[in-house]
C-alpha cells in the first residue's frame, strides 16, 4: 500500500524543538498535513476533536500523559484502535520496547535518528 502523504499526522512531544525536528523530517519525507500536541493529554483531546487524524508520532516521556498511556488510550478506544502509532523514545531498554509492543504500537524509533531511519520505520507501518 502506498503512503498517502496528504494524510493528517499528529506529532506529540513536550519539547517544541523536537516537534519541529520531527515535523521537518516528515515534510522532507513528503508529508504535508502535520499538526502537533505538547503532551499526551492535549493529543488525546485533539484526536477526539479531530477524527481525521490518520497517523500519530508520539514521544514516550512526557508530563501529564506519557506516550505509552496515550497509546493505551488510543488502542482501547473503538474509534481509534487501528490508528497507526509510531513511538519515539530516548530509551532503548528492552522492557520499554516490550511494553510498547504489548500495547500494540505500530513501530518505534529510538532518538537520535536520521530522516532515513524515520522514513524506513514509517514505510514498515504502512506496507
Amino acid at each position: 500500500m502506498a503512503i498517502d502523504y496528504s494524510m493528517k499526522v499528529l506529532v506529540v512531544d513536550d519539547f517544541a524543538t523536537m516537534r519541529r525536528i520531527i515535523k521537518n523530517i516528515l515534510r522532507q519525507i513528503g508529508f504535508t498535513n502535520i499538526i502537533e500536541a505538547d503532551d499526551g493529554t492535549t493529543a488525546w483531546e485533539t484526536i477526539n476533536k479531530d477524527d481525521s487524524i490518520e497517523f500519530i508520532v508520539s514521544d514516550w516521556n512526557m508530563p501529564q500523559m506519557t506516550g505509552i498511556e496515550l497509546l493505551r488510550k488510543v488502542r482501547s478506544s473503538e474509534e481509534f484502535a487501528d490508528l497507526p502509532f509510531l513511538m519515539v523514545t530516548a530509551e532503548a531498554q528492552q522492557e520499554n520496547i516490550i511494553e510498547a509492543v504489548q500495547a500494540k504500537v505500530s513501530n518505534y524509533i529510538v532518538k537520535p535518528f536520521t530522516p532515513d531511519t524515520l522514513g524506513q520505520k514509517i514505510n514498515k507501518i504502512f506496507e
